[in-house]
């Protein structure tokens, strides 16, 4: 069984997101979704409780709640992970889930084929109040997903009270890729969030065959670290889509190495002896040919300019060895906008399984966009 992580947020909290809604991760199915459906277990922002918020079935609640179960069996659903994924570790959320929380929960996964997803009962855009039929059950049971891979077996939850709601379980299933996961609740209750951190298989095959995000999470790019991330992960930059908001994006704390008095060079770049990084591994070598770097929502808060540089490691190689080439020196940017930069405009190309994204001084960036070949 996955250990349970205590005391302090465990090393996979660095690894890419798959499940949650802003990463691509959706609710294929679920056997009710009476109280709260199963979709905002997957929501991006933290979970809220407001006291006197009521719906037509009953108190309304930020995450799955199913109703108090009164027929045999218990209530599971099914995720669909962003992309395929090597699991590392999983967070259950029960926050204030504190008198109706899931008492135990368990987690199974498979890797479904092309074609095999199509079993599943389409699910409707409103799913409050509801629970599947019979005939869904029906249907669902072809894919025999009682008898897919435990990833973590029957485990008691804790209540959703601050110093309780966030729990941990590392997983080792190393050799395995799961596209969707079954996490089953006994017999009934409520989970407020649900996050699964990992490495995407890609299949590299498929990339090479057009311009792809060669830093984009669903390709298998990945986050592998950085200099501060006080207000916003910069593993948010390699997530699909536009930034929904501030929070979806990279920001760090304003630097107190910043002159008191600011210049700027001839060409309008603050004069500041301080920056920012981050440092991501592609999804696989391959050759720059346009960048994107959008600021979206960052208005009064967007860095000065950006410098983006890449290297080429084996293996064997690591970090520390890097020789970094510059991709793009330092550019000007501006407020929520999207900045494109052509090929013409780049220095060193690749190849480059690595790049290096450094802002100056400090602020956000909501998403960077590496569009290139697989090598």
């Amino acid at each position: 069984m996955p250990e349970r992580q205590k005391n302090q947020d465990p090393v996979f909290l660095q690894l890419s997101e798959l499940a949650s809604e802003g990463s691509g991760g959706r609710i294929c199915f679920a056997t009710d979704d009476w109280f709260a459906p199963a979709e905002w277990m997957l929501k991006d922002s933290e979970p809220v409780f407001i006291p006197d918020k009521y719906t037509t079935y009953g108190k309304w609640m930020d995450g799955w709640e199913t109703r108090r179960k009164r027929i045999a069996g218990h209530d599971w659903c099914i995720v669909r992970l962003a992309a395929p994924t090597s699991i590392k570790g999983i967070l259950v959320d029960t926050a204030h889930f504190t008198g109706n929380y899931a008492p135990q929960f368990s987690i199974q996964g498979t890797r479904l084929e092309q074609g095999e997803e199509e079993l599943i009962p389409e699910r409707g855009p409103e799913m409050i109040g509801t629970a599947c039929s019979e005939q869904d059950l029906k249907l669902m049971s072809a894919l025999k997903s009682d008898q897919w891979t435990e990833i973590i077996g029957m485990t008691p939850l804790q209540p959703g009270y601050e110093e309780t709601r966030k729990q941990y379980f590392t997983v080792d299933k190393s050799n395995e890729v799961f596209t969707h996961l079954r996490v089953n609740m006994y017999p009934d209750g409520g989970i407020a969030r649900l996050r699964v951190f990992g490495e995407v298989q890609p299949d590299l095959n498929a990339l090479k065959k057009s311009q792809i995000d060669l830093i984009g999470v669903l390709n298998g790019g990945q986050c592998l670290s950085y200099s501060n991330a006080h207000y916003g992960h910069p593993r948010n930059l390699i997530k699909p889509n536009r930034g929904i908001n501030m929070g979806d994006g990279w920001e760090t704390a304003r630097r107190l190495d910043r002159p008191a008095i600011l210049k700027t060079d001839e060409n309008g770049i603050l004069q500041v002896p301080g920056c920012e990084w981050a440092i991501f591994k592609l999804c696989s070598k391959g050759s720059v040919e346009s960048i994107l770097v959008d600021t979206n929502h960052f208005k009064g808060n967007f860095p000065d300019n950006v410098k983006i540089e890449a290297a080429l490691l084996d293996d064997k190689e690591t970090l520390q060895s890097a020789q970094w080439k510059v991709v793009l020196n330092n550019t000007k940017l501006s407020a929520h906008k999207e900045h494109v930069f052509r090929e013409e405009m780049l220095q060193y190309k690749g190849p480059c399984t690595h790049v290096r994204i450094t802002m100056a001084p400090d602020g956000g960036i909501s998403r960077v966009r590496l569009l290139g070949k697989v090598l």
